[in-house]
């Protein structure tokens, strides 16, 4: 018997420590302010925030001032100098063409050919909308400028089906693993603007998003305060939709991660030093020739001269006063730049963000000026693997995002569909040479199935439409044993 009592005793401790594990990792108000504080200044967030800046080419060369320290080690801004800042929309081209390349065509469903499948397929096009590739765009966009695109799923007040871009920067996830792949809280930061008497007033929203509830507060200075006018009654947290009079929740934490690659990293993480040094190179050589002041003055005369004055005195009066001729004057020197050097330069740091970017190398020294076939695949090489990238996470994003169609299907009473499996295929929109892609669409019949031949034909857009097309035409030509020759008129010969 005492051996049943130890066995107990072992089974009541670990369970005991087990509640104590869960209690001392409970989400508590204080550690969310913590969690909040250190995201805001974590380099995650200001990668985040970099990739949307060098988007809108507001490039880190806008702010450059150019400076010097006199004796006292005090820094004085050279304003008199030219101070040329060029920023250059490099990084937004990529992302464009990134985008432009991998989501700009629609993408095409496909499931098994039975009709429950069709009917799946229908009613998911009808759910996620005609604005669907718009949204994906979105998601693109901002997956590429912040490594993570965060797609939020909600239930409106009409009783459809809903989803909403939410900006990366406003997001905190909280995983249950190590590989990022399931959502145990998400923790949402954002700022509104409200008015109190007449004063305008900004306001920090939190919301704390759970499997099964979501609880809101709003942020004053170090403290959580519950924000009652979106509790419940009694001050409780909400569950995620109603359904009539009845809260419901999904299951799972309403927000789905579309990843820009496996590690969560922008695009701009990969470019920006070089980005800054072409700005940098560029904008010195504008420098060089916009300066009038492209000489080297030598001050005769003037030694007790501050340099800083006399080169502003000089722009400002365009003239210099000498007080003795014989022994004051200013002779110049014209400084030689290396402009062949300087453009070979920033021509290397050009051929470095395309590679780095892994973007299309356009050098016609390498393809011609008309490549197609092989070229062309080469030339799309390192956007092709990029995109690769992209394309498997956003994948397993478009998976997540079945289960909470699946789930309001089912809600509606629309059916259950949970076991029918949907591909989703990204319509790549690269440069071809349409005859020689016809040419093999042709070759290849017999060999693969009409519908992957359809898929990769120039001229098809959407499978499914086509096939509707196919059929009708057939159907309208009747049968081809069906065909009467035409009686010949004897008056015909004449």
């Amino acid at each position: 018997m005492w051996i049943k009592d130890v066995i107990d005793k072992i089974r009541k401790g670990v369970k005991a420590g087990m509640i104590a594990v869960k209690e001392s990792n409970a989400l508590t108000d204080a550690r969310v302010v913590r969690l909040i504080s250190e995201f805001e200044a974590s380099p995650e967030r200001e990668w985040m925030m970099a990739g949307e800046r060098y988007y809108q080419v507001d490039n880190d060369i806008l702010s450059r001032k150019i400076t010097h320290k006199d004796s006292r080690g005090n820094v004085i801004e050279e304003s008199y100098k030219a101070n040329n800042k060029l920023a250059h929309g490099k990084y937004k081209n990529q992302v464009d063409e990134k985008i432009a390349y991998l989501l700009s065509k629609p993408v095409t469903f496909k499931a098994d050919t039975s009709d429950n499948d069709s009917r799946y397929i229908e009613r998911l096009k009808d759910l996620l909308g005609k604005n669907f590739q718009y949204l994906l765009s979105s998601l693109g966009y901002e997956a590429s400028n912040k490594g993570i695109a965060w797609l939020h799923v909600y239930i409106d007040r009409n009783g459809q089906l809903k989803t909403m871009v939410i900006p990366a920067e406003q997001c905190i996830p909280l995983w249950t693993d190590r590989t990022h792949t399931e959502l145990d809280t998400l923790i949402r930061v954002y700022r509104t603007s409200v008015w109190e008497y007449d004063q305008r007033k900004t306001v920090t929203n939190v919301e704390v998003w759970t499997a099964d509830s979501v609880t809101y507060y709003r942020l004053q200075g170090q403290m959580l305060i519950l924000d009652a006018d979106k509790m419940t009654d009694n001050g409780g947290p909400v569950a995620h939709y109603k359904a009539g009079n009845l809260w419901e929740t999904w299951g799972k934490v309403p927000f789905i991660a579309f990843k820009n690659n496996r590690i969560e990293k922008p695009d701009i993480k990969f470019v920006k030093s070089l980005i800054d040094g072409y700005d940098l190179g560029r904008s010195e050589a504008a420098n060089y020739v916009e300066e009038v002041k492209n000489l080297i003055y030598v001050l005769k005369g003037y030694g007790g001269e501050n340099v800083s004055e006399f080169m502003r005195t000089l722009n400002d009066d365009r003239a210099i006063v000498i007080d003795d001729p014989e022994e004051g004057g200013v002779d110049t020197l014209t400084p030689q730049m290396d402009i062949t050097a300087l453009r070979e330069h920033y021509e290397q740091l050009k051929r470095d963000i395309v590679e780095c970017g892994q973007s299309v190398n356009k050098d016609p020294d390498k393809f011609g000026n008309a490549p197609s076939g092989v070229s062309l695949r080469f030339m799309y090489s390192d956007l092709d693997l990029k995109c690769n990238l992209m394309e498997t996470e956003f994948k397993y994003g478009f998976e997540q995002l079945l289960y909470f169609v699946d789930t309001y299907l089912s809600l509606t009473g629309q059916g259950n569909f949970e076991k029918i499996e949907v591909d989703i295929v990204f319509n790549r929109d690269m440069a071809i040479n349409e005859s020689e892609m016809i040419q093999n669409c042709n070759n290849s019949k017999g060999t693969v199935s009409d519908e992957t031949i359809l898929a990769h034909h120039p001229y098809v857009s959407d499978i499914e439409e086509e096939k509707k097309r196919l059929n009708e035409q057939k159907a309208n030509e009747g049968p081809s044993w069906d065909i009467v020759p035409p009686i010949k008129d004897d008056n015909d010969d004449e």
